[in-house]
Parts: structure tokens; C-alpha cells; sequence
């Protein structure tokens, strides 16, 4: 494939965005090589600037769960905006579309919509710390819950020593209150809660890890964090933006019968517009401003178009009794199918998968936090996208990124991923 245009959007982008781009992993920086411009989108597919046609398994990373552009979710946003962009009031859709979520997610209450995951976590956080009058939380490395300062943060040397800043501008007054663990190690969780009794406000966690790759809770892992919580007076936090409607309608509290005390959300609830959100029982969400004295605001949260979006989207997927069962079947058939294929090729691989989330680990030992999943073979992952990518097929650029399926994928999308992936030559 030829990417003229693209190579020259990017020089030119590169001047005036930093970087060239409005996102890092965007950069193919991880992949190397130049990022690929979009121009549009269509079912399973994607169009470059230069005409090349991909089908794409990021889909805008998860909310595109429909497919691009689906016809109705297109048409409800096409109506929506004849009555106008954005309010700055309250509107009727806001209501709507929180009582469909309240009524059908485990342990909430009441949902308060913002404009992206970043903020829903962000929020959830502080709530959490003004719910319990306590100012340090647990985090798990290799999960990613947005760019706020709280969450920039690499591991110490141990449970009783502070973690570090890892980005510039992260202060280390910010970094002494995050406290950091392996995922899937209960152990370390205990020994946080051991050297910081009674200061832990909450744990937030991925139920299912999707920024380190797709990443499996194991051994009742969950579980044993809402033990831990019930013991210590935290809450648990379930950062669900990108489980959230995708493993089920009910998430991952559905899916793992946990109950989370706040729950965050963002892609599928937008229908491929921004939005976020946090939702918990009324005890803490009355904690929030106006009723409470937490504070949170934004002008554009809630706004009519993307809550139009959403509520569409999320009432397609209610609507058809086998949505989950078809796109985890479609997901299933990925991953038995790629596994045969990599076994013949003789490369040591393993594949996580939940629901219609997975991805690649070129590694011989199981998968199961941030450390195994840096120590796979990400110079093969990286031969691997671009070979598949040349050959019109869109992974994430990046071995630690998650494979997100859509429902626009049929057996004809299938067929030609496995074809391509049969002609992958490593050396």
C-alpha cells in the first residue's frame, strides 16, 4: 500500500500539533513508522487519505462496538442536531438515557454524564476521597484510567515506599497519595492496606484490563478487592469506559456477580461521540454538587448529541437478544482461528480474550499484569501489525493495546483476516 497523503498529513500536522497528533499512541510510536490518516468510516471498515481500505479492530477503541457509522445510530444523530449542538440546560435525553442505564447495571443508583473516561475516573476519585474524608487510593500498573495527575504514576520500591511521577508536570505531592500494585497480586493490595490503615479511600481497577493488552482477573481477584474494601472502609471503583456495555449490558459487575461502589464509563455510552460518566448508589453520588459538596461541573457533559448517540446505540444492543452472543462468538472464532494459524507457523504466542475484547501476546508464558505483558516479544508484534496492516487490515499500534471487536465483522471480514495472517513471514 501507498501512504503519499498520509506521510504528507503528518509533516504537516507535525507542525502545528504536537507531536502530529491529538493522542500519543496515535503516533505509531510504539510500531514505528508513520500514522495512517483516516478520512471515513463504514461498517468494519476504514479509508485512508490515500484510499486504502482497512477493517478495522480498534473501532475508535470500543464505542464504534455497532460498527462505523451504523444507519441508525447516523440517522438519530442527523435529527438530533436539526434541534441543536449543544444547550448549556438540562434536556430530556440526559434523563433518558440514565434511567436506561440505572435500571439495567448492577448497584447504581444515579449517573452523572461528563465528556470523557479521564474525567469519569477523575471525578469518581475525588468523590470517592470526599465520600470517605480519606486521600490515597489504589491503582494497578499497566491500567490506564485517563491523563489526570492522580493516575500518572510509576511504583516505588515497595508497599511502604511512595510512588513516582512519570510524567513532567505530576507533582510528587500528588504522587505520595496514589499507591501502586500488580495486577492480579491480592498480596500486595493486602500489604497497601497494612502500611496505610485508615487513610485508603478506594481502589480502582480495570475488571478486565485493556491498556496493557487485554488482561483476565484471576484467582477471584475481584472478589477479594471488594473483601478488602468491606474490611478496610475503601470503596471499590470499576473503571468500565471500556467494558462498560461491551462484555454485556449489566458490564462487569454483571459479568463477575461483584459489586462495585462507583462505576465509570465512557465509548459505547457515546455511539461515537465523546462522553464519560460515574454512577453509584445515592449514598455517595449525594455527596455530589449541587446536592453535595463535592464538586464537579462541565459545559458540554450530557450534551443532546452525543446522549442521542448513546441512547440509541444502547437501546439496538438491549433490543437484539443474541447482540452479546453473536459478537462473542465472532471473537471466539478470532481467537481459535489465529491460535491454529500461529501454532503452524510454530510462534509462541498466547491469546486473551474476554467477551469482544482480546489480543496477541507474542510470549510462552501466561498473560496476567503489566510486567509479562512488557516482557513479550514486541519487536515480532510490531513485523506483525505492519505486515497486516500493508494488507488492509487495522490492528492497534501498539502490543499493549486491546483488539476491540464491533458487530459489523461477519464471517467475510473474518476470512480475509485469517487469509492475510496465514501469509505473515517472521524472521
Amino acid at each position: 500500500m501507498l501512504y503519499q497523503r498520509s506521510s504528507a498529513l503528518f509533516d504537516e500536522a507535525y507542525k502545528h500539533i504536537p507531536g502530529g497528533v491529538n493522542s500519543p499512541v496515535r503516533a505509531f510510536k510504539s510500531v514505528g513508522g508513520v500514522p495512517i490518516f483516516m478520512k471515513s468510516a463504514k461498517g468494519a471498515y476504514m479509508t485512508d487519505a490515500d484510499d486504502n481500505v482497512y477493517i478495522d479492530y480498534i473501532n475508535s477503541w470500543g464505542p464504534a462496538i455497532l460498527g462505523h457509522t451504523h444507519p441508525e445510530v447516523l440517522e438519530a444523530i442527523k435529527k438530533q442536531a436539526e434541534k441543536g449542538f449543544s444547550y448549556g440546560t438540562p434536556s430530556e435525553l440526559e434523563t433518558e438515557i440514565a434511567k436506561l442505564i440505572v435500571e439495567n447495571v448492577p448497584n447504581i443508583d444515579q449517573i452523572r454524564m461528563v465528556s470523557s473516561g479521564t474525567e469519569a475516573c477523575m471525578s469518581a476519585i475525588r468523590l470517592a476521597r470526599g465520600f470517605t474524608g480519606r486521600d490515597k487510593f489504589i491503582k494497578f500498573e499497566g491500567c490506564y484510567h485517563g491523563h489526570s495527575d492522580s493516575f500518572l504514576i510509576k511504583a516505588g520500591s515497595g508497599a511502604a515506599t511512595f510512588g513516582n511521577p512519570n510524567s513532567p508536570g505530576v507533582t510528587a505531592g500528588t504522587a505520595k497519595d496514589t499507591l501502586l500494585a500488580r495486577y492480579n497480586d491480592i498480596e500486595q493490595v493486602k500489604d497497601l492496606f497494612r502500611h496505610n490503615q485508615g487513610e485508603i479511600a478506594a481502589i480502582i481497577v480495570e475488571p478486565v484490563a485493556g491498556n496493557m493488552g487485554c488482561v483476565l482477573p484471576e484467582n477471584n481477584f475481584l472478589q477479594n478487592l471488594r473483601k478488602l474494601c468491606d474490611e478496610n472502609g475503601a470503596l471499590l471503583i470499576f473503571d468500565e469506559v471500556m467494558t462498560g456495555f461491551r462484555l454485556g449490558f449489566g458490564g462487569a459487575q454483571e459479568v463477575y456477580n461483584v459489586k462495585a461502589d462507583l462505576v465509570t464509563y465512557g465509548k459505547v455510552i457515546g455511539g461515537g461521540l465523546p462522553v464519560g460518566a460515574f454512577a453509584g448508589r445515592n449514598e455517595i453520588m449525594n455527596h455530589l454538587a449541587p446536592k453535595g459538596a463535592v464538586y464537579q461541573a462541565g459545559t458540554l457533559s450530557g450534551n443532546p448529541l452525543a446522549m442521542r448517540a448513546g441512547l440509541t446505540t444502547l437501546e439496538l444492543i438491549r433490543k437484539d437478544g443474541n447482540f452479546y452472543k453473536n459478537i462473542n462468538k465472532t471473537t471466539e472464532t478470532l481467537d481459535f482461528e489465529i491460535g491454529k494459524i500461529l501454532n503452524s507457523k510454530n510462534i509462541e504466542h498466547r491469546i486473551n480474550r474476554k467477551g469482544s475484547m482480546m489480543s496477541i501476546f507474542f510470549h510462552i508464558n501466561a498473560v496476567s499484569n503489566f510486567e509479562e505483558a512488557a516482557n513479550a516479544n514486541h519487536s515480532l508484534f510490531n513485523n506483525f501489525f505492519h505486515q497486516l496492516l500493508a494488507n488492509g487490515i487495522y490492528l492497534p499500534p501498539s502490543g499493549y493495546e486491546t483488539w476491540f471487536i464491533s458487530d459489523a465483522i461477519k464471517e467475510k471480514e473474518i476470512d480475509r483476516t485469517l487469509e492475510v495472517i496465514r501469509k505473515f513471514e517472521y524472521s
